[in-house]
């Protein structure tokens, strides 16, 4: 067989060269047809990886990964923001250690989460979450455990700087996995739209006066070991409201599943507007007024029999504190008279107080945005004894907030505005509607002066700032009838009198009496005091100070107040 044998000094012929081109060419074909196919074993593994991490991330929360505005409060003070967190997840699958061991570690460095917990995620079926929004040298310590199936993805959050503070305002974005609440829901898409722009939203809460507000509030809740308290400071010439809180708060940063089988129950409920009452004897200025527009009551020194309980249907309206006399009109407001009260109403009849008060809308959800209003009980029979019960707050259920926009409209001259979370120019301010005449609204003020200066409000008398109010005591419904032990205590008021520029209404939901107030627990010793506490401390931040050389005149209506003999 021969054999072919190649000379270096020979060159090579034709078909020589031919096989080694054809054998080199093969030899590429072959290389590049497997690198083609190790790059795309690579890619195909990549797109799995990416398929099954998107599907074992679906339970992430979205909330904030659009761009989102900044929420911040009419001085610009930050009270949400969306920010780049780092979170730490585990996948049970690729872990490496010790479930058990590892778990104990995380506790020592989350020492508010149990080991069990970590143990439960660490063991589970798929990715979870070990720490949303952690602080970086927490993720540097759980990195230095050095475990594998443990990742910290960077995500999107939204946070409130403030923490638990205005809580109920905020509340947290729709898209945070809990259906949103609060200004977060109720203005999301200007906070998208704004958010892609860069541009921050301003709402019209002041964080110093909420701060004031909230404090207060909490320490006379825990003196009266109340179950709950609230309160609202409004514009009372533009419906801005300035600070609403309700206790207890929770933290929009730590969300957890809300378990409250009712609003009632559950901390996120926002009292001042999803809770209802029957507020009680804070009504009584507001049907006085009516009936002085109605022509009802054209005199002050006008006289109601308050000798005895008022027998109507069986039922019988009786005064807490009974006169025993005839009473004048002044009288019948700082001595807080259910007989006297009830005696107007029915002289003015149903349909004038109807009017009144579909004209301040208690027939119907409050104007506020806020998605979580709550809707009124508007009584289906206004009989004689209905006309009359509500004209002292019985009867009738309505949010503390629909009752702050009303006491707006009693001092402001008249006028009646929807409140409003958002923070209005000169321009913006609505011209409302007309509920009341001027010179009504001059006498309430008056007369509502009287009420702290010599009547059940005295104890919100804070001097210089000139405070007129009235006090509400009203027992809660409870199976058809009412918890003869369960209060609901308000004082809804206003300052300065003289030239009213701030509504500020406090609750106290079951105030068990303490020490300081001799155990009793109405609205004058519970509620009231707080007014005089929280004006103290915003009057000043509002442009507001105190001056005991103004006041609203009240001379021509004090000599009508009886004084028992020898009393100057």
């Amino acid at each position: 067989m021969a054999t072919l044998v190649v000379r270096p000094d020979r060159p090579r012929t034709g078909p020589d060269r031919m096989n080694l081109t054809g054998l080199a060419h093969q030899r590429l074909v072959l290389l590049l047809i497997l690198f083609i196919a190790i790059t795309g074993l690579i890619m195909v593994r990549l797109t799995w990886m990416g398929i099954s991490y998107g599907m074992s991330n679906r339970e992430v929360s979205v909330a904030g990964i659009l761009p989102r505005a900044d929420i911040v409060d009419r001085n610009g003070v930050p009270l949400a923001r969306t920010m780049d967190g780092y979170s730490i997840s585990v996948r049970p699958d690729r872990l490496i250690g010790d479930p058990a061991e590892l778990a104990r570690k995380l506790n020592e460095i989350f020492p508010d989460e149990s080991a069990a917990v970590f143990y439960k995620k660490l063991t589970g079926r798929g990715w979870a979450y070990l720490r949303k929004r952690a602080l970086p040298e927490q993720v540097a310590a759980v990195n230095a455990l050095g475990e594998v199936g443990i990742e910290f993805p960077r995500e999107k959050e939204r946070v409130y700087p403030q923490r638990t503070l205005a809580a109920h305002v905020l509340g947290f974005p729709p898209t945070d996995g809990a259906g949103g609440m609060g200004v977060e829901l109720a203005f999301n898409d200007q906070l998208m739209a704004l958010g892609a722009k860069g541009k921050s939203f301003a709402i019209s809460i002041d964080t110093r006066v909420q701060a004031a507000l909230e404090s207060e509030l909490y320490t006379q809740m825990v003196a009266q070991r109340a179950r709950g308290a609230g309160g609202v400071i409004l514009d009372a010439n533009t419906g801005e409201v300035i600070a609403l809180a309700s206790l207890p708060v929770f933290d929009p940063n730590k969300l957890i599943a809300d378990t409250a089988k009712s609003c009632n129950d559950s901390a996120r409920c926002n009292d001042m507007v999803q809770s209802r009452y029957e507020l009680g004897s804070t009504f009584k200025p507001l049907s006085v007024a009516a009936a002085m527009d109605h022509g009802t009551v054209t005199s002050m020194s006008k006289k109601y029999d308050a000798t005895a309980p008022l027998a109507v249907a069986g039922f019988r309206i009786k005064d807490d504190h009974p006169l025993g006399r005839w009473i004048n009109v002044p009288e019948t407001l700082v001595h807080s008279s259910n007989i006297a009260t009830a005696r107007i109403a029915d002289e003015m009849g149903a349909a004038p107080m109807q009017a009144m008060f579909r004209s301040l809308e208690f027939d119907r959800r409050s104007s506020i945005e806020l998605k979580e209003r709550a809707g009124t009980l508007w009584p289906s029979n206004w009989g004689r004894l209905t006309t009359m019960t509500v004209s002292y707050g019985h009867g009738i259920a309505v949010t503390p907030l629909h009752l702050a926009s009303a006491y707006a409209a009693l001092v402001n001259g008249g006028i009646w505005r929807p409140a409003t979370m958002r923070r209005l120019s000169p321009g913006e301010v609505p011209h409302g509607r007309r509920v009341f005449t001027a010179a009504t609204s001059a006498r309430m003020r008056q007369l509502l002066r009287m009420i702290v200066a010599a009547g059940t409000g005295r104890s919100a008398d804070a001097k210089g700032f000139r405070i007129g109010g009235k006090t509400g005591s009203a027992e809660k419904p409870f199976e058809g009838g009412y918890a003869h032990h369960s209060l609901v205590t308000t004082f809804a008021s206003a300052f300065p009198m003289d030239d009213p520029k701030y509504v500020v209404l406090t609750m106290m939901d079951e105030p068990k009496g303490s020490p300081e107030t001799f155990g009793l627990r109405t609205a004058a010793w519970t509620a009231a005091p707080v007014v005089k506490r929280v004006v103290e401390r915003v009057g000043p931040m509002l442009g507001i100070f105190p001056d005991e050389r103004r006041d609203v005149d009240i001379s021509e209506l004090m000599p009508l107040l009886w004084k028992a003999k020898g009393e100057e």
